[in-house]
């Protein structure tokens, strides 16, 4: 401990020092025209490569001018609000828009059968890697035992660099689609015995089972869930499984793709990538946010008095002072985001059904009010709009799903995207991403 107390010390004298010689001022980027972020002063990011995998619409473009408009989602030519519509109650909707992303085409019933029936093959972990991986080093940070494991997994695949890139991938991919619920669930109950005292259930997949109903199951003692419960879930993995190649995450994937590297590293530094407050825990905030704002009014159905609170938070005078009204605005979308638009339904399903009306009439009139606040207080580009994570914790809250796992069922859903990206790239680009950095260094003598 002494060495590294002396290595901390060390690094907080010389933190200065970094400062000083790594800050780049904004004058720079402007006078030579480089975007932060690879994202120009409107946010919306610069183009870095083609795809035919999802496409995302907030402006349309009428006689040259571009306006705001409702957005939209589509998962390969399917627009994902009729995508959710049409699926039914059959139990096993992220099966098939997972079929659907991978291959491109929207399977049969004989098709979904047979992949159905792959990836309850495929949800099984190598002879005691639970004990000897998962159950090792249990830790609250679920994102980075899951990552541990994607890589350590990488170790026991006797074909990890096959000479058949293609197929060997998809093989991996499909395999790790199928036990990410695994790795997530195992490590929350392992870090809930060993650090929190509790008891541990490792409860082993059902074949007959759907993704979102075995994750239920494999997460509660009594193994119980309902119906609503399991297709609620469903559908909030369906939203979040795909969204464009220009997300930290799925860029990260295409990059380390791109080099050549195995799926095993491609996934776990897109797990990486996620995990990032900026990118995965946006639900969390809103969270954290709402328990605020519950323990600071005295009424949630008085609007007057929510609506002055929502001014103080957005003053930096409440929360966490920062004068930000999370689940509020998105980087891409303006006037709506489409996700939120279609989970909103099974929101106020799923909370009638738990007995969570007043926190719904509490969500929804957040939803109505921040957005006026935010456009009188701040000069902005574009429109307001809740996005899909202002009510996505709301939901795990509802459905027993503890915080610690929000950003894993985060993975879960969208490694179906980084998946399909990494199919993309080893097909249509075989080219290596490397971007250019304009070096405005000092020379010195």
């Amino acid at each position: 401990m002494r060495n590294e107390d002396e290595l901390m010390n060390y690094a907080i004298q010389q933190e200065a020092v970094c400062r000083k010689n790594d800050s780049i001022s904004d004058k720079l980027f402007e006078e030579y025209g480089v975007n932060r972020g690879l994202r120009d002063m409107n946010g919306k990011g610069v183009l870095t490569g083609l795809t035919t995998i999802s496409k995302i619409v907030s402006f349309k473009d009428a006689n040259g001018v571009k306006t705001p408009c409702d957005g939209q989602l589509w998962y390969r030519g399917y627009n994902v609000q009729n995508l959710v519509k049409h699926i039914g109650d059959n139990g096993y909707g992220f099966e098939k828009i997972a079929y659907l992303l991978l291959f491109g085409e929207m399977p049969n019933e004989d098709e979904l059968g047979t992949f159905c029936k792959i990836m309850a093959q495929s949800r099984t972990l190598p002879t005691n890697f639970t004990r000897d991986v998962i159950m090792k080093a249990a830790t609250k940070d679920i994102m980075n035992s899951m990552t541990r494991s994607i890589l350590t997994l990488g170790s026991y695949d006797n074909q990890l660099n096959s000479p058949e890139v293609v197929t060997n991938s998809l093989r991996q991919c499909i395999e790790l689609i199928s036990i990410f619920p695994m790795l997530a669930v195992y490590a929350y109950h392992a870090y809930n015995h060993y650090e929190n005292d509790d008891s541990m259930y490792i409860h082993r997949p059902e074949p007959g089972l759907s993704a979102a109903e075995n994750l239920l199951m494999m997460l509660r003692p009594d193994k119980h869930y309902s119906k609503l419960e399991a297709k609620v879930l469903d559908v909030a993995l369906i939203l979040h499984m795909e969204h464009g190649g220009g997300n930290n995450s799925t860029f990260t994937t295409r990059v380390v793709t791109s080099s050549g590297s195995d799926t095993y590293s491609s996934i776990a530094a897109a797990m990486s990538s996620l995990k990032g407050p900026k990118h995965g825990g946006a639900n969390i905030k809103v969270m954290e946010m709402m328990e605020n704002i519950h323990s600071n009014i005295r009424d949630v159905r008085d609007k007057e008095e929510i609506e002055a609170y929502l001014a103080k938070i957005l003053a930096g005078e409440a929360f966490d002072h920062k004068g930000l009204i999370y689940g509020m605005g998105h980087a891409v979308y303006s006037l709506s985001d489409p996700r939120e638009r279609v989970f909103k339904s099974y929101v106020e399903k799923l909370a009638v059904a738990k007995g969570k009306e007043d926190d719904m009439f509490l969500y929804n009139s957040i939803e109505e009010l921040a957005p006026k606040l935010i456009a009188g207080k701040r000069k902005i580009f574009k429109g307001v709009s809740p996005n899909v994570d202002f009510y996505s914790g709301f939901v795990y809250e509802m459905l027993g799903i503890p915080r610690e796992l929000y950003t894993a069922i985060f993975a879960i859903a969208r490694i179906v995207g980084w998946s399909a990206h990494r199919m993309e790239e080893l097909i249509g680009m075989n080219k290596i991403i490397r971007p250019a950095y304009m070096s405005v260094m000092e020379e010195k003598e």
